[in-house]
C-alpha cells in the first residue's frame, strides 16, 4: 500500500503544496503549509487510531490529513472540491488502489464546513483534525504587524491561541479539542463568532465516530 511517506517524498506533491501555499500566502490566508498538513495528518491518524480503527484505514487517514488543502494550488474557493480530485489522480498515479483513493478523495471533499459532511471515519477524523489547528504560529508576519482593530479576526483567533490539541479519551468515550487562548488579545465569543460552523462539523464528525465532541477553553468545557 502507498503510505504517507511515499506520499510526502513525491515530487508532484511537493511542487502542488508549495503553489498551494504561496497562492494561500498572496491572499492574505492564515498558513496552510507543511507544518498545518504535517499536524492534521498526525492527528487524524492518531484520532482514528484511537477510535479502534485498523492500520490500513489509519494510513489513509494520515493521506488524506496532508493533501486536504492542496486544492489551494487551483483556488481557495471550492478548494475542497478540486483538492479532492488533484489527490485522487495523484494517488491513483502513485499506484494506490482505487477503491483507496477514492475513500480518500471523499474525505478530502468534505472537509469544508461550508459544503462537507462526515460520511465515512476517514472524513470525520481529517473533519476534527483539521478544525483543531488553531495557533498563534498560523499568523502570517505581516498581520502581526497590524493594529488589534485592523487584524483579521482569524488571524486575532489565530494569534490568540497558545496551544491547542484534539485527543481521544477512551474512558469516557470523547474526542476533546483542548485550547489556550490569550482573553487579553480575542475573546472567547470571537472565537465563536468564526468557529461556530466548525464545531457543529465537529460535533457531527464525533457522532460518526460513536463518540462525543468536546470543546475545552482555557480549563472550561464550553460544548
Amino acid at each position: 500500500m502507498i503510505g504517507i511517506q511515499d506520499v510526502k517524498e513525491d515530487a508532484e506533491v511537493k511542487a502542488i503544496m508549495y503553489i498551494a501555499e504561496n497562492q494561500i500566502e498572496a491572499l492574505g490566508f492564515t498558513e496552510h503549509s507543511v507544518r498545518h498538513s504535517s499536524i492534521v495528518s498526525k492527528w487524524a491518524g492518531e484520532i482514528l487510531e484511537a477510535m479502534g480503527g485498523d492500520p490500513q484505514r489509519v494510513e489513509m487517514a494520515r493521506i488524506a490529513g496532508y493533501l486536504h488543502d492542496i486544492g489551494n494550488s487551483i483556488n481557495r474557493y471550492d478548494h475542497a472540491q478540486s483538492g479532492a480530485i488533484l489527490a485522487y489522480k495523484i494517488l491513483t498515479r502513485m499506484g494506490m488502489a482505487f477503491r483507496d483513493a477514492a475513500d480518500i478523495m471523499m474525505a478530502i471533499g468534505n472537509h469544508d464546513e461550508s459544503k462537507g459532511l462526515p460520511v465515512s471515519d476517514i472524513t470525520s477524523a481529517l473533519i476534527l483534525a483539521d478544525k483543531a489547528d488553531v495557533h498563534k504560529s498560523r499568523v502570517r508576519t505581516n498581520s502581526t504587524r497590524m493594529s488589534m482593530e485592523n487584524m483579521n479576526i482569524h488571524d486575532r483567533v489565530n494569534l490568540a491561541a497558545e496551544k491547542s490539541h484534539v485527543y481521544v479519551d477512551k474512558q469516557a468515550n470523547e474526542i476533546v479539542l483542548n485550547i489556550t487562548i490569550d482573553t487579553k488579545i480575542c475573546s472567547v465569543m470571537d472565537y465563536f463568532e468564526i468557529y461556530f460552523a466548525r464545531m457543529q462539523l465537529c460535533r457531527r464528525a464525533a457522532d460518526f465516530l460513536g463518540s462525543k465532541f468536546v470543546l475545552i477553553i482555557n480549563g472550561s468545557r464550553l460544548v
